[in-house]
């Protein structure tokens, strides 16, 4: 999709649909159109006179233009002055998209006029965010419809706001909207497309388009570094495991690196501790937070972030077989940790601990892993936010803020001795999960026992990796949760 910001008055664009925000209890002429087309001001005017457009938010009309600038233009609420963000402009602009969807329009404008308490280069990003996301659609493996084809926003232009600020807003917009993209593309892939291989060549094809340096580990690598842990999740599957590293380079030689770990199990049956099978063709996506690292790695290869960025990716999928690993089990770990699994289900946290020990060798400046790790944190903060822990209160709070900030919010959660202890083993250092009392925490206590020093923190998004689309810039499907997130905690991160 072409997404782009063009130094041009709103009024005078030219586009088949101009979408504009309306604030409640806005000023009647609200500054749009001032010396626009005389048939679009009067009609603007009248529905902003007459009640139709009051700015609530849902408040949505369509008007028809004049003989020059907009064919025609949508008025869409915004709500209250002082409650406008970031996230309401996302949103604002997959209301925007939708409209088109609807009218049948391959290309829009939308307007960064009007959107005052919001700074101008954060407002053009969130627009983009928004409209990039919104026009996104997983088509991949579905046949055209000749007789009722769909039609999809293509192109969308920024106009008004102020240029130089909104057109690099739209620009890093633009870029991260094509990662979440691109990892919901992953996410989408069935178990049988996105195997640990695909993602690893994925991961190699991006790399090499934006600038990372991408290596893979096989089994046998793996076996001879020690990633017993990883390797005994895929034991009982015929898809070979994969490890990817990409690495940015963006700081100066020497810097302690930022670590990015995702969890990139790409089908999870259960293993021998089998789930349900009602439900279980979602287990696709229990690689999301694979996916994640993947995607936020391309934004922060394609905006150039001033630092030193890891993303590592452990990828397996977990299958039952007679070669499968059994509860009870004692397996190794890259740590030296031992480990007994009572439930094969609780996979990721092995594929993880490994992945988590490889980088804290790497003596990072902090490390963050996201992955789709536990029920319980549904049960905990339904679909709305992720669970974070760590064992740095100031890296959990930098994360919170970037979750604000992105619209991907996350809420801490304690990680107390407490917790840990509910792992003890009677046979091993520490078994695989806790019970159910606070299966959220106790996760990510076993996590914690991997990350070694590092400044570390763990986002538990089962509840917000995939859904039903109910935001206007979101499909049913994966939302690519949190990829916004970690691109926004990094360039923070690297001023």
């Amino acid at each position: 999709m072409r997404l782009r910001y063009i130094e041009d008055q709103t009024e005078a664009h030219d586009t088949p649909l101009l979408a504009l925000a309306v604030v409640e209890g806005g000023d009647a002429a609200n500054g749009y159109l001032k010396g626009g087309d005389p048939a679009i001001r009067r009609a603007v005017a009248a529905a902003m006179e007459m009640g139709d457009a009051t700015g609530k938010t849902s408040d949505e009309v369509v008007l028809y233009g004049g003989e020059h600038g907009p064919v025609r233009v949508v008025l869409l609420g915004i709500g209250k002055a002082d409650d406008l963000d970031a996230e309401t402009l996302r949103r604002f602009a997959g209301r925007a998209v939708r409209v088109a969807e609807r009218l049948k329009l391959e290309s829009l404008a939308i307007s960064l006029d009007g959107l005052d308490g919001v700074a101008a280069e954060a407002a053009a990003q969130a627009v983009a965010e928004g409209a990039g996301l919104a026009a996104w659609k997983f088509t991949e493996l579905q046949a055209d419809d000749e007789e009722s084809p769909t039609v999809l926003v293509t192109s969308v232009d920024l106009v008004g706001g102020e240029a130089e600020a909104s057109s690099a807003g739209a620009v890093a917009g633009a870029a991260i909207a094509r990662a979440v993209n691109f990892c919901r593309s992953l996410q989408d892939r069935p178990g049988n497309v996105a195997t640990p291989s695909h993602l690893a060549e994925e991961a190699a094809r991006m790399g090499g388009s934006v600038g990372l340096e991408v290596t893979v580990f096989d089994e046998a690598r793996m076996r001879e570094e020690g990633m017993h842990a990883l390797l005994s999740v895929t034991r009982g599957s015929e898809e070979e495991a994969r490890f990817i590293i990409m690495e940015h380079r963006g700081g100066e030689e020497g810097d302690a690196p930022i670590v990015l770990v995702g969890k990139g199990l790409t089908f999870d049956s259960g293993g021998i501790s089998i789930k349900p099978s009602q439900g279980m063709e979602e287990m696709k996506y229990d690689m999301s937070g694979g996916a994640a690292v993947i995607g936020a790695m391309q934004a922060i290869a394609e905006l150039g972030v001033k630092a030193n960025v890891v993303g590592l990716v452990p990828s397996s999928d977990n299958m039952p077989s007679g070669t499968a690993t059994k509860p009870g089990d004692v397996i190794s770990s890259l740590a030296g940790k031992t480990i007994e699994v009572i439930n094969t289900d609780a996979e990721g946290r092995l594929i993880l601990a490994d992945a988590l020990a490889w980088g804290a060798r790497m003596k990072p400046a902090a490390m963050v892993d996201c992955a789709t790790l536990t029920g319980s944190v549904i049960i905990a903060l339904g679909h709305h936010a992720a669970a974070v822990m760590g064992n740095d209160d100031d890296l959990v709070h930098e994360l919170r803020e970037a979750g604000d900030a992105s619209g991907e919010r996350c809420w801490p959660l304690p990680l107390w001795s407490e917790y840990t202890k509910q792992l003890d083993s009677n046979y091993a250092d520490l078994q695989n999960i806790g019970g159910r009392p606070g299966g959220s925490i106790t996760a990510g206590a076993f996590l914690k026992e991997f990350a070694g020093d590092a400044p570390w923190a763990h986002l538990d998004i089962a509840g917000t990796a995939w859904g039903e689309g109910k935001l206007s810039y979101q499909r049913k499907g994966g939302t690519g949760f949190p990829t916004r997130l970690l691109v926004e905690w990094v360039r923070r991160r690297a001023g």
